[in-house]
């Protein structure tokens, strides 16, 4: 009872009526599949991983209440509510990862690896193994998002401290630096052994650069390569009002999806993507007038979504339990935006892309709406006002797919009904 309870509190709260809460937790799904609360209110809640027998953690961007920044949720009785909930570790950060019973998880200027023991409680809570260490991190784009290949290889986002690499960062018609001297360190997927420890920068491989931030990564295992997706820069009309109108802003650039192999060079900062022309366009700060097309070696995209939508994660969905459509398909949660005024903000919402021999087979979709807590109809004028804000996704072994709220901590289960 209590926990029905719970369910209908929350939904309350979302502006949707107490049945449908507790039918879907006031999510908007395709037909067949139905959601529920998985848990709520564990801190605000980044990436998450899930062992085989079912057993989630949560890395936190902050420690919550209890000074905890590792949290772990188990649904003991199968009722699809995690109520043994316990947690440890007191650093904020985005990453985690599982791959057999090792547990990484990280900080914003290191991963750390931990052991789990059969019933996937942690052996080493107070005395991790430090995987890597001394990663940049400064106040832009601080998040290191991981993933790992099946060769146990370690995949590091180190996001660019920079919006656009200017002299004079986030300054009116300042110019671009060149070359951007932040791309030695930062703007780029690092790569690293995944079992050596307390590895530096010396001992990695700068894997693919000019990715201004990732924060969703994923290696597909149908291509055997990995994939990214990037948040584009800001403020084109407010750096360059003589170039861009407010509503050029808000439609630029697009937020893109690359296939990446050792050596790609996706472009940041010198141009960026126009998903209206369908064309790389060299960057103001590098001499373009918004037409100007450049970046000739730079990576194309493989997809582009609209403007400053922030996604945040993304999963090529391996399970069996959601209907074919989905096998091997790669699911993306998006943040939401702050910048696409005079527009409405957009994003809040978890996107399908469809893959066939790991390669996208057709156009993006919205699979899961509602995070936001708006009627369908109501678009957010502030992020602040969304009940929640997806972050990050993750896929039990028996194919439910889960996801993260940050910004109430609230966790997501979604299933399929055969």
């Amino acid at each position: 009872m209590k926990k029905q309870l719970q369910l209908i509190v929350f939904g309350s709260l979302l502006g949707f009526s107490i049945v449908h809460a507790q039918e879907n937790a006031g999510l908007v799904l395709p037909a067949g599949f139905k959601a529920q609360l998985f848990a709520e209110n564990i801190g605000q809640a980044r990436h998450i991983a899930i062992t085989q027998s079912g057993v989630m953690f949560a890395k936190l961007n902050y420690p919550n209440k209890k000074g905890q920044s590792i949290i772990r949720l188990e649904d003991k009785d199968k009722d699809g509510l995690a109520e043994n909930i316990t947690g440890w570790a007191n650093y904020g950060g985005t990453g985690i990862y599982i791959r057999g019973d090792n547990l990484y998880a990280s900080s914003d200027d290191a991963v750390y690896q931990y052991k789990l023991d059969a019933n996937d409680e942690v052996l080493n809570a107070s005395a991790p193994n430090t995987i890597i260490q001394g990663l940049l991190s400064r106040r832009q784009h601080a998040s290191k998002s991981i993933t790992l290949d099946p060769k146990g290889n370690i995949y590091v986002n180190i996001g660019a401290y920079s919006n656009a690499c200017q002299e004079k960062d986030r300054t009116p018609g300042s110019k671009g630096m060149m070359p951007c001297p932040i791309l030695d360190s930062a703007g780029g997927v690092w790569k690293f052994d995944g079992l050596k420890t307390n590895q530096t920068y010396v001992d990695g491989k700068r894997y693919a650069t000019g990715l201004r931030n990732v924060i969703g990564l994923d290696w597909n295992t149908t291509s055997n390569s990995l994939f990214v997706t990037q948040h584009g820069r800001d403020q084109l009309n407010s750096f360059f009002p003589a170039l861009y109108t407010n509503e050029q802003n808000a439609e630029l650039p697009g937020e893109t999806m690359y296939e990446v192999k050792e050596g790609d060079d996706c472009g940041w900062p010198y141009i960026y993507y126009d998903p209206i022309q369908k064309k790389k366009i060299v960057s103001p700060e590098y001499g373009g007038d918004g037409k100007k097309e450049g970046g000739n070696n730079a990576l194309d995209p493989i997809v582009a979504f609209p403007a400053h939508m922030a996604p945040m994660s993304l999963l090529f969905y391996k399970g069996d339990q959601f209907p074919a459509k989905y096998k091997d398909g790669a699911f993306i949660a998006f943040h939401g935006s702050w910048n696409r005024a005079p527009l409405p903000q957009e994003g809040y919402f978890v996107a399908f892309i469809p893959f066939k021999g790991g390669k996208p087979s057709g156009d993006w979709e919205i699979f899961a709406n509602g995070f936001s807590g708006l009627p369908a109809d109501t678009k957010v004028a502030n992020p602040r006002n969304a009940k929640a804000r997806p972050c990050g996704l993750a896929e039990s072994a028996d194919g439910a797919l889960y996801v993260s709220d940050d910004s109430k901590g609230a966790i997501f289960k979604i299933t399929f009904n055969k």
